[in-house]
């Protein structure tokens, strides 16, 4: 009998997700893999076997045993869009959104990602640390055990890099895996107001090569991401910032089609972005794409509902496209102050017309392959890492069926028991 660090026996559903040769698209999303009265081995942080309760029982010991007692079991969270970290609060505009003023008008008028940008300016590293450490608490404690997080509120090369490090220490002090990617072309700081071109030869020529030197101290991989949106950040200067990126060693990411539809969805598949994010106003020819490249569309429910918008991303026809689609909270203080990746399932349920098993697979292994962890997370594959997850149900379509709970018993977060 082989021993090993922990066996999780007696779950009705243990949901693997399989997903060996990438992420589950089109029509296919939705396999889970359901294993009935199904267990889990788990040795050195990794998964080992997967099978029938007797089976694994009869073949593993182990030091921790824990029974799901027919609850299910699935795989952890994975958020793969953040804007963690920031400092402050916008609860002014939500009111201001309240009583008729649009996001972009209240963006024109200074507010918006400006309003964020200076709270976080004048923030200390440590503010920041500490002021975003309760965030990733209530996440985890909502089962998302793997994360991204955007720099974007500095807007500057000095606060960029200390957004930076604060990921760095953010991801030291708390259990959720944290993937850093570099936003600097998030807004036209109000410094450069009417001098867009300026900005962006900012972050090509200086932002750029010093988020580079960054990660050759800290020696971790790291995204580059371009807000391609009217009034923000053009189809040409996407390309330019993206390439510059490409060329110093940063995968790529783009918020794209989020009100308009500026080509920032094609442009992503053609640069080989890991993924196009938001994804709300995409034309056909640019969903068509999805189906024929690499890229993974990630749809933001939270952002749509956090505006009190009526579209959302047009999930039914990336898949028709054979398109490769994920999930995430958008979590940030001006759209989308959301930190359950469990409202996200409910959401997708209902307005991007997704099934429980679907978006299931789209907050986990396909999440995982939108910030390119997918070989290692997002799915309970034998050789992945042991981030798992007990509900209180013992049904995975009570995800996305029931919202404003948590169902999430115990997260165990590389093979320990976190939660």
């Amino acid at each position: 009998m082989q021993k090993v660090d922990l066996i999780i026996h007696s779950a009705t559903q243990l949901c693997i997700v399989p997903g060996a040769d990438g992420p589950q698209r089109g029509l296919g999303l939705g396999d889970l893999g359901i294993v009935e009265n199904g267990a889990v081995a788990v040795a050195d942080r990794v998964i080992v076997a997967t099978g029938e309760t007797a089976d694994i029982r009869s073949d593993y010991s182990a030091r921790t045993m824990i029974d799901a007692y027919g609850r299910c079991v699935i795989p952890g969270f994975v958020d793969p869009h953040t804007h963690i970290p920031w400092y402050g609060d916008r609860a002014g505009e939500f009111e201001s959104r309240l009583a008729g003023a649009t996001y972009m008008e209240i963006m024109a008028e200074g507010g918006g990602i400006m309003s964020t940008v200076r709270d976080t300016r004048r923030a200390r590293l440590d503010e920041l640390v500490e002021d975003n450490l309760p965030r990733l608490e209530r996440m985890l404690r909502y089962g998302t055990t793997s994360a991204e997080a955007k720099t974007g509120y500095g807007l500057n090369t000095a606060t960029e890099l200390k957004l930076l490090d604060s990921i760095m220490a953010l991801n030291a002090r708390q259990a959720i895996e944290l993937s850093p990617t570099f936003l600097p072309a998030h807004a036209v700081p109000q410094e450069y107001e009417g001098r867009t071109e300026a900005y962006v030869d900012l972050v090509i020529q200086d932002m750029l090569p010093a988020a580079a030197e960054w990660v050759a101290e800290y020696g971790v991989p790291i995204f580059c991401d371009v807000f391609c949106e009217e009034g923000v950040f053009d189809l040409d200067q996407t390309r330019r910032i993206l390439q510059t990126a490409a060329s110093l060693g940063f995968r790529l990411k783009v918020h794209a089609d989020e009100f308009v539809g500026l080509g920032g969805t094609r442009l992503a598949v053609q640069l080989g972005a890991v993924s196009a994010d938001h994804l709300v106003e995409t034309p056909q020819e640019d969903i068509e794409a999805l189906g024929q490249g690499s890229t993974v569309a990630v749809g933001l429910p939270g952002t749509p509902f956090g505006l009190a918008h009526e579209k959302y991303t047009p999930a039914k026809a990336i898949l028709r496209a054979g398109g490769a689609l994920a999930l995430a909270t958008d979590c940030n203080p001006g759209t989308s102050w959301c930190e359950s990746m469990q409202m996200v399932i409910a959401l997708a349920c209902r307005y991007m017309g997704l099934t429980q098993a679907q978006a299931l697979v789209a907050a986990t292994l396909n999440a995982a392959h939108a910030i390119g962890r997918g070989r290692e997370i997002g799915s309970l594959e034998n050789g992945k890492q042991a981030d798992i997850l007990i509900l209180d149900t013992v049904d995975y379509r009570q995800l996305g069926y029931r919202y404003g709970t948590n169902l999430v018993n115990k997260v165990i977060k590389r093979g320990q028991i976190i939660e």
